[in-house]
């Protein structure tokens, strides 16, 4: 059997305001490298995703995505200090030590996407 080898996973996350997610995302810190009928290309470091312009309430309401940085509660003051919640009707989670091994928060995108942004401690 030949070696299987993979360049890159990416997930397709949904948006019910496609402009607004995208400022959303940019603010966040992403960089938007392409925005192509309906799909649109972020990258931060050596993490990326595709954001579209489609949206399932189902499957934005259901949809975790797990960010690893080295500093969750550097990110956690970043949204603050940059008012996301207010801005753009989201919800952030208080930054909490994990049973498994983790220092983590949440943040809900403008579609409902539920991302956990963590550290290992």
């Amino acid at each position: 059997m030949s070696q299987l080898s993979s360049v890159e996973l990416k997930v397709f996350v949904p948006a019910r305001d496609f402009d607004l997610s995208r400022r959303f995302y940019a603010d966040l810190g992403f960089t938007q490298a392409s925005n192509e009928e309906g799909v649109a290309y972020f990258r931060h470091g050596n993490n990326s995703f595709l954001l579209q312009d489609f949206y399932d309430p189902g499957l934005a309401n259901n949809l975790m995505l797990h960010l690893l940085v080295d500093d969750a509660l550097a990110w956690h003051r970043h949204i603050q200090v940059s008012r996301f919640v207010e801005r753009y009707s989201v919800a952030l989670g208080e930054p909490a030590e994990q049973p498994w091994g983790m220092l983590d928060f949440t943040l809900t995108d403008p579609s409902g996407v539920l991302w956990r942004i963590a550290q290992n401690i």
